[in-house]
């Protein structure tokens, strides 16, 4: 019996460990368990046979209301959101070929903060808050443009792109804290549990306006899946394959946004989701993009469901920011990493 599973296309192949495979069933397991029981807890229990009682249309009203108005859209808000972030995550990791590689530090978030902040601060009042999706998703494709500009030098180099996203993000900070300390108090509140991250209150219309944009991302990774395992392999290597590497990397940053700045855009600023995801992915299943972009999504889905439901059950009667519980998890996660990087 063979012990490796393997996939061929004319455009996309990948050949995998057949225990990966398992890792990842696992891990499907894992996730459709949050799933069941964040729809189950909260300030009102619902036991779980009237979950899925409801999930097949046939529960009482009220129980119906809870699950399907309140409950499901945040939990799969959460899902989509950690996902998207996750799965940028894992992007900006393999086109930089560095494992502190994440939207919130190469200055994506940074960007998308930056415009949501202003927007809040400034047009709100008279756009309405319909239109913030869009200044967050204009923020972060105008920040990964000008890291891409300010990094080129007859070429971009991974580390380039880690240095000059790094100073983007500073400045993005700068500019989003100036914003918050010069508005008035009512909109610096609601600039900072934008900043902080969260998925209270998500509603089907939410759900449904992020979902295509990872209906688009998600098919565009796997068909570059061979590509980017190639160019892991050092430019020079990727060239003689035939890679165009400037090309790929363009083209790889921008798919990176197209992953997260929806998902900022309606969660707000989530951190670390991009940084820890990818790097569990790794402990989890074979070193190949295509397996690693789906076990990634999952563990960054998992990530965010779960911190989502510490925030709704540890302090009731409040409702903490998903934000807090995995920023608590991942800073002590960054340090971790920047003192394995010193050897």
């Amino acid at each position: 019996m063979s012990k490796f599973f393997s996939v061929r296309h004319r455009l996309f192949s990948f050949s995998t460990p057949v225990r990966s495979l398992w890792s990842l069933l696992i891990l499907f397991a894992f996730f459709l368990s949050i799933t069941l029981f964040s729809l189950c807890l909260g300030e009102e229990f619902i036991a779980l046979p009237q979950v899925l009682q409801v999930l097949l249309s046939k529960g009482d009203q009220a129980a119906q209301f809870v699950v399907e108005t309140l409950r499901l859209p945040r939990v799969l808000m959460a899902a989509m959101v950690g996902a998207a972030l996750a799965s940028s995550g894992l992007v900006l990791q393999s086109m930089i070929r560095n494992p502190l590689a994440s939207p919130d530090i190469i200055g994506i978030t940074g960007g998308a903060s930056a415009a949501a902040v202003c927007f809040l601060s400034f047009f709100a009042t008279a756009m309405g808050m319909i239109w913030l999706p869009v200044f967050a998703i204009a923020g972060a494709l105008l920040a990964a443009l000008l890291i891409y500009a300010l990094a080129w030098n007859s070429g971009v180099t991974p580390m380039r792109l880690v240095l000059v996203g790094i100073g983007i993000s500073s400045a993005m900070g700068a500019v989003t804290t100036f914003v918050i300390a010069a508005s008035p108090l009512s909109t610096s509140i609601t600039a900072y549990i934008w900043l902080t991250g969260s998925v209270y209150g998500a509603s089907w219309v939410e759900v449904n306006a992020l979902l295509p944009w990872l209906l688009v991302s998600w098919p565009l990774a796997f068909y570059l899946a061979r590509r980017v395992n190639t160019q892991e392999l050092g430019d020079h290597l990727a060239t003689g394959l035939g890679v165009s590497v400037q090309r790929l990397r363009l083209v790889l940053l921008f798919l990176s946004v197209i992953m997260a700045a929806p998902a900022i855009a309606y969660a707000g600023a989530v951190g670390f989701v991009g940084l820890i995801a990818p790097h569990i992915a790794r402990r989890l299943v074979a070193r190949s993009f295509a397996l690693l972009l789906p076990t990634s999504a999952l563990v960054g889905a998992c990530l965010v469901m779960l911190a989502d439901l510490c925030g709704r059950l540890l302090f009731q009667p409040l409702d903490i920011p998903a934000g807090v519980f995995v920023s608590a998890i991942g800073a002590p996660f960054f340090i971790y990493l920047l003192y394995r990087q010193r050897f």
